[in-house]
């Protein structure tokens, strides 16, 4: 493993995200593959040093023993290594939000506006991408979005999966945050820490790795991206 260029100890790899075909049927998976699995080096990569994913799909029939959950590595960061917890998949329908087109938009604004002023929903936050770690749909960018082309066909690749640092924030919660896991916690947010980030991720500056996969290709190359507040 590398940091801006200098070797480091080998360590690991992270286990981030373990999905099996049944609980995601939306999802395109390989033919003769049913396991999707996404790991990540812990060291920081690229300019803005975030952690490099790596995806990997399996035939679970074929899989043996499976290994202990690696413990954080000493000096790396420790929240970027996830907490176990279960994976509960819901469909939902989003609709594009920093990848709407400008003509849309600017076709839309007053009845966003009307929207806000009625209700004091936003479009970007409650009802278009759905914030948090999720499947498909559209990245939930924090900045402005930035698709990344397949090097082999020069086509955009598809959006795979979204690793946030939260899984909704004070606007966002209004409308994403599921009925059950709403709690009357002593600040009368509607929401408790452990809800908000049930993985224990902190990415940058609460940030989210995206990652693509070019579906065209036969070896579905993967890209990603990084990006924080």
């Amino acid at each position: 493993m590398s940091t801006e260029g200098r070797h480091e100890a080998a360590v690991p790899m992270v286990p981030i995200v373990q999905v099996h075909q049944a609980d995601a049927p939306s999802v395109p998976f390989p033919k003769g593959m049913d396991l999707l699995q996404v790991l990540w080096c812990p060291y920081g990569h690229g300019e803005w040093c975030y952690p490099l994913p790596q995806v990997r799909w399996r035939d679970s029939a074929v899989i043996g023993d499976i290994r202990p959950t690696p413990v954080p590595a000493a000096g790396l960061p420790k929240n970027w290594y996830p907490s176990p917890c279960v994976v509960h998949p819901e469909q939902v329908t989003e609709f594009p939000s920093w990848d709407l087109p400008d003509e849309v938009y600017d076709g839309l604004r007053d009845r966003f506006e009307e929207l806000f002023a009625k209700t004091g929903l936003r479009y970007s936050y409650h009802l278009a991408e759905a914030p948090g770690i999720k499947l498909g749909g559209y990245p939930g960018w924090t900045q402005e979005s930035c698709w990344p082309d397949c090097d082999s066909c020069g086509g955009r690749m598809d959006h795979l999966l979204t690793v946030a640092s939260w899984e909704f924030d004070a606007e966002s919660c209004r409308t994403w945050l599921p009925s059950e896991d709403r709690t009357n916690d002593p600040e009368g947010r509607g929401w408790d820490a452990t809800t908000r980030n049930p993985a224990g991720l902190c990415l940058g500056d609460a940030g989210g790795v995206y990652i693509f996969e070019c579906r065209t290709c036969p070896d579905r190359p993967i890209g990603h991206w990084f990006d924080c507040s």
